[in-house]
């Protein structure tokens, strides 16, 4: 030890004050090399600046972050809520609609929460399929609207909730229509009264529910079952709404002896 110091002061003696000020500077670098760990705050700018430019993959990393290192913290439900809204921009509907329901399950007192109840409800409206396809998720966008209106009825977005339960009903409806249309035309008339009555009988509120009236009443005078169209026709003239097709189902009536 004695050695090291002899050698030190003899160094330091020849150098003269120039190595003295590279020691320092040396000792002044390393301690500037260690870096302050970063706020939940800074974490969720950062994701923020990244969902803001469309950077997605460095968006979700951050707010990712957020939910692992600061699942207590003020932004965690913001990340939460982001993380869903970057699946809804990607089109990924489904794990879209998976992180909205985490936002209310998770933060129920969250700013996002009556937003994310709505938002899950478009997901699985974007998922909806055309009349012909299997209608499971038309079904739960139907479902998650109804929670809506439910939860938050004076809500001015109720409205909106309003209209996309009518439109998907119209297609459920129509998807019966179209199976009892189908059975006419095979001449399977008993499936289609089934069909046409489901739809008379279920989504009276729709726009085809006329259009399964005069199928069904076409079907009853063809098989010359006058009791039944009489029946159809007075349960037709109850129903009070404004008339698209009433014209045609009076014509109907008039057939009946």
């Amino acid at each position: 030890m004695k050695n090291l110091f002899h050698r030190l002061t003899n160094f330091l003696r020849v150098a003269g004050p120039l190595a003295i000020v590279v020691l320092v500077g040396i000792g002044c670098s390393s301690t500037e090399s260690v870096q302050v760990p970063k706020s939940a705050e800074d974490v969720f700018k950062e994701g923020m600046s990244a969902f803001n430019d469309g950077n997605w993959m460095e968006a979700q990393s951050k707010f990712d972050i957020i939910k692992l290192q600061f699942p207590a913290s003020p932004f965690a439900d913001d990340a939460q809520f982001h993380l869903a809204e970057i699946n809804y921009k990607r089109g990924e509907y489904i794990l879209a609609a998976f992180n909205y329901a985490l936002v209310r399950r998770t933060f129920p007192s969250s700013e996002y929460a009556k937003e994310a109840l709505l938002k899950s409800a478009d997901c699985y409206f974007e998922l909806a399929p055309p009349p012909d396809r299997d209608q499971e998720y038309t079904r739960k966008a139907i479902q998650a609207y109804g929670e809506f209106q439910t939860v938050y009825p004076q809500d001015s977005l109720a409205l909106i909730a309003l209209k996309r339960i009518v439109e998907l009903r119209g297609r459920l409806a129509r998807k019966q229509l179209d199976a009892a249309e189908h059975y006419v035309r095979t001449l399977s008339y008993r499936a289609a009264i089934v069909y046409y009555d489901a739809v008379i009988e279920e989504f009276a509120d729709t726009d085809v529910y006329e259009d399964a009236v005069i199928g069904k009443l076409d079907v009853l005078l063809l098989q010359k079952k006058y009791d039944d169209a009489r029946a159809t026709v007075a349960a037709y003239r109850r129903t009070v709404r404004d008339s698209r097709r009433a014209s045609e189902i009076e014509q109907r009536a008039s057939q009946i002896p």
